[in-house]
């Protein structure tokens, strides 16, 4: 077993998570990575300047690892990695939809602190119908609140007003942003300025800002901040999963 050992060398709350979790279920983890056939990192993995997120430097870590083992993160062009076996859980299609369903939820406990109010008849705007939209469209609509949803695309448009939401183009959100209280964004890149209005709650939680504006939210990285034990376990369920297609 100990070939088949695995190193979490995450340092966030939900890489904790996610250790605890496949010790659960049986999984050799191993002390120090020249022992391990697998090496798990964070989710995403690095940071803007190349280092492990959390710190630390990859070559050092890589240098240290068995050759054949397999190494298992999120965006994984790092250039340390050449040579290396490599898992990239953001390439995953059902990683991705659980990990839009908890941003979802994180999203709604973000924003409920925020308000004066309930959910019940908000009037809430969503921009972009992608994972994250949908989820939290639907969690919204379940507590009672208003959605509408803004889409690019006409096919989009008509799909949303077939579900049931109120449907609007991006270049109509303008016309109808008096009247909401709560918006949310998706879509990673500038969609429009948001005057200051004290009345409305603004969260972006793309990962390149597309409100701007001086009392918008910029909520990136719900996940692991506002559930790691979701997201820690969404993590080790995807490698149990992989790993079996990976050997």
């Amino acid at each position: 077993m100990k070939d088949a050992a695995v190193f979490c060398a995450g340092t966030t709350p939900a890489s904790e998570y996610a250790r605890e979790y496949l010790q659960a279920q049986g999984i050799p983890t191993a002390e120090n990575p020249e022992n391990a056939a697998h090496l798990l990192l964070d989710v995403p993995s690095f940071d803007g300047v190349g280092n492990l997120r959390g710190g630390g430097n990859p070559y050092a870590l890589f240098a240290e690892l068995p050759d054949n083992a397999v190494v298992y993160g999120g965006n994984m062009g790092h250039p340390a990695l050449e040579g290396f076996t490599t898992v990239d859980f953001l390439q995953d299609v059902q990683y991705l939809a659980e990990n839009a369903a908890i941003t979802a939820h994180c999203a709604l406990q973000t924003a409920i602190p925020l308000l004066s109010r309930t959910m019940d008849h908000l009037p809430v705007l969503v921009i972009g119908c992608g994972r994250i939209g949908k989820c939290l469209s639907r969690l919204l609509r379940n507590l009672g609140a208003e959605v509408t949803i803004a889409a690019r695309q006409e096919s989009h448009r008509a799909i949303i007003t077939a579900l049931g939401f109120q449907a609007v183009s991006i270049e109509g959100i303008c016309e109808i942003l008096p009247q909401i209280r709560l918006v949310y964004n998706t879509v990673p890149r500038r969609i429009l300025t948001v005057p200051t209005d004290g009345r409305c709650v603004k969260i972006d939680l793309a990962s390149k800002q597309g409100l701007i504006g001086d009392d918008v939210v910029w909520a990136r990285g719900l996940p692991g901040i506002c559930a790691p034990e979701s997201s820690g376990e969404l993590i080790a369920r995807t490698f149990l999963r992989l790993q079996q297609e990976v050997c």
